[in-house]
């Protein structure tokens, strides 16, 4: 049991890491539903590039993993993307 529990230690994730992730992805999504609110072309390209990236996240997600990465890089990565996001989608738009 002692062990384990050391196991357990090395590999606990910060939990502020994990929140600070789920409220930067409520803020991309909120994001992303005014821009798909507003229909057209734009909203029809961000609801494909919101799919392809859930599949290509995932994977590159599994494969971390797979190659004996942490949650807390992977963590780190999905992080890294959401701010990129909220940044491209927070920008203004020029005319």
């Amino acid at each position: 049991m002692r062990a384990y529990v050391i196991v357990m230690k090395r590999h606990t994730l910060s939990w502020l890491s994990v929140a600070a992730l789920a409220l930067e992805a409520n803020h991309v999504i909120a994001l992303r539903l005014m821009k798909l609110a507003r229909g057209g072309r734009n909203a029809r390209a961000e609801a494909s590039r919101m799919a392809s990236e859930k599949v290509g996240e995932a994977m590159a997600a599994s494969v971390t993993l797979a190659t004996g990465g942490t949650v807390a890089k992977v963590i780190r990565h999905y992080r890294k993307r959401v701010r990129a996001n909220a940044r491209r989608l927070s920008r203004r738009k020029r005319r």
